[in-house]
């Protein structure tokens, strides 16, 4: 005895694959419409056989009592079976092929009938309505049968009735008419039939293809667990359609590139504006591991074709690899320094250590303040002229990076920053950004030097940072500014071409501009303008007057 239950064998028993239920369900639509097309029209059919059957009986009738000499000899001869208007009416119903042609007196006795014996007696139909001057047609049955009937009144020429004549067509000639429609109406509707089913297996085979041959549930369970996954995974998914426009966005990409369910059905320049970063959703960038900045986030893009003509791209959020990137960058340059002021620091304690063992005192005295005045005037120089802490700590740390790679690090005479900046953060990334670039541009040139210059005009900031460096061609001087543009070779941790493009992304941002030129002594010239940089100067206070005792009271 098996063990499956009823149930399971049941649903063994039908067909699982959309392929197959697709066509099962075609096939029933097909033969379904065929059945009910084909009950349509019989359904009519036999009310149209009887009608058309009728009228022409009427017909047959109409034309025997238009024969003048028939009513003519209804009045003038007797109703015998060979006189004149039984072989009138037997000549008609011959040539027509009707049943019966039967002509009749006012008093309703026959003049003629297809059997002689019948021709004097009485019809065994009521011709009331005939004799009365109306036109009949009906479906009846007489001495003959069933039959569809035709009967008109008879007039002399003067117009009066005299009698009626009564036409017949066998009912089973129209039930025959009938069924023999039956087997042609069959053949149309199998050949229908057929078609249904060939378009029925095409449109069931293609389904096959487009599905891979999966079952509903199936897709069920795949569109399941694809909603799961896109708004699950840390990865922004952005899928196109054919035309390049939104069709699909998760939860991630819209928190990475600032937009929601609106950008659906949107092209990607209509969605995120003009910019790298619809260049890349929409193609028009190929490559793979594109870089590209989207507000303040540095993202990583791969874009790959669909068989359907659209495209799915995946975002990666990199602003945290690339802060790492570059802090790292930070480090090593410090590392450096360090290193090197141990060298310099060892150097000068040995010289210190002579100095003290000859007995140079006075000469170790002024050694020591020497040093220690050098680095106390670097820190005061850069504080006196930039307020902004931040800012001051940057140089300064930037300065010792800047001598252990050769590069004189100086700061303009003209620069003066207060410490009112709305965004100092913002301006230490451009700063950072800046002094950086111009350390590797400057970095092995001779002479190599690298100058900012920070001042303020009204809320204003101006921020210039000039280098000794090969500079910038008129041709490029665009093209620093785009994500993932870089003339140098990227480090192993990260990739290049990002910090210029976040340079004017801030600045533009505030309103602000950023552009490249050609320094006065050569090199490249970067300006960055911020408008309403600075917040408005407070107030000053005027301190209360302590009151005043009474003893200078009493003085006065």
């Amino acid at each position: 005895m098996s063990r499956t239950s009823p149930a399971r064998r049941l649903r063994l028993g039908l067909p699982r694959r959309v392929f197959s239920q697709v066509l099962l369900m075609q096939l029933a639509i097909a033969a379904g419409v065929a059945v009910l097309a084909t009950g349509l029209f019989l359904a009519p059919l036999s009310d149209q056989l009887d009608d058309q059957a009728m009228r022409r009986a009427l017909a047959i009738a109409q034309t025997t009592a238009a024969e003048p000499r028939i009513a003519d000899e209804v009045k003038n001869t007797p109703p015998t079976a060979d006189g004149p208007v039984q072989k009138a009416a037997e000549r008609i119903r011959e040539r027509t092929r009707a049943e019966y042609v039967v002509v009749m007196d006012w008093r309703g006795v026959r003049w003629s009938h297809p059997t002689p014996d019948q021709v004097g007696r009485t019809v065994s139909t009521d011709p009331g309505q005939a004799l009365a001057g109306k036109e009949v047609m009906e479906i009846d049955s007489g001495t003959l049968g069933r039959s569809a009937r035709g009967k008109v009144p008879l007039r002399d020429s003067d117009g009066d009735i005299v009698g009626a004549v009564s036409v017949g067509i066998a009912y089973d000639s129209v039930r025959a008419r009938l069924i023999h429609a039956i087997p042609g109406l069959f053949a149309y509707a199998g050949g229908a039939l057929a078609v249904g089913a060939l378009a029925a297996w095409l449109i069931s085979r293609r389904v096959h293809r487009q599905t891979h041959d999966l079952a509903f549930s199936d897709i069920s369970g795949l569109l399941a667990e694809r909603e799961a996954m896109l708004h699950g995974i840390r990865e922004g998914v952005v899928a196109l359609d054919r035309a390049g426009r939104v069709r699909l966005i998760n939860d991630e990409a819209q928190r990475l590139l600032g937009i929601g369910e609106e950008s659906v059905g949107r092209s990607p320049d209509e969605a995120l504006g003009a910019g790298r970063t619809a260049d890349v959703l929409a193609g028009r960038v190929t490559g793979t591991d594109l870089l590209t900045v989207r507000g303040q986030r540095v993202l990583v893009a791969n874009r790959m074709p669909t068989d359907d003509g659209g495209a799915v791209a995946t975002l990666r959020d990199r602003t945290e690899l690339e802060q790492l990137g570059r802090e790292l960058d930070s480090t090593q340059g410090l590392i450096d320094a360090l290193r090197a002021q141990d060298h310099e620091h060892a150097n000068r304690m040995h010289t210190l250590l002579g100095l003290l063992e000859l007995e140079m005192y006075d000469d170790a005295v002024e050694f020591v303040g020497e040093v220690v005045g050098d680095h106390r005037a670097t820190a005061e120089q850069v504080t006196e002229k930039i307020q902004d802490p931040l800012l001051a700590a940057l140089l300064v740390g930037k300065a010792t990076v800047a001598a252990e790679r050769g590069v004189a690090l100086w700061v303009s005479d003209r620069t003066r920053l207060p410490d009112r900046l709305v965004d100092p953060g913002g301006l230490v990334t451009i700063l950072g950004n800046l002094v950086d670039n111009a350390l590797d541009a400057a970095a092995g040139t001779p002479h190599a030097r690298v100058e900012v210059e920070l001042r303020v005009e009204g809320r204003t900031a101006v921020l210039r940072v000039r280098d000794t460096g090969p500079g910038v061609p008129v041709e490029n001087r665009e093209l620093v500014f785009t994500e993932g543009w870089s003339t140098k070779k990227p480090p192993a941790h990260r990739n290049r071409g990002i910090g210029l493009s976040l340079v004017r992304r801030l600045t533009e941002r505030q309103g602000g501009t950023a552009t490249v030129g050609e320094a006065s002594g050569g090199g490249a010239e970067f300006t960055i303008v911020l408008p309403d940089a600075l917040a408005d100067p407070e107030p000053a206070l005027t301190a209360p007057q302590a009151p005043q005792s009474a003893t200078e009271e009493e003085s006065r």
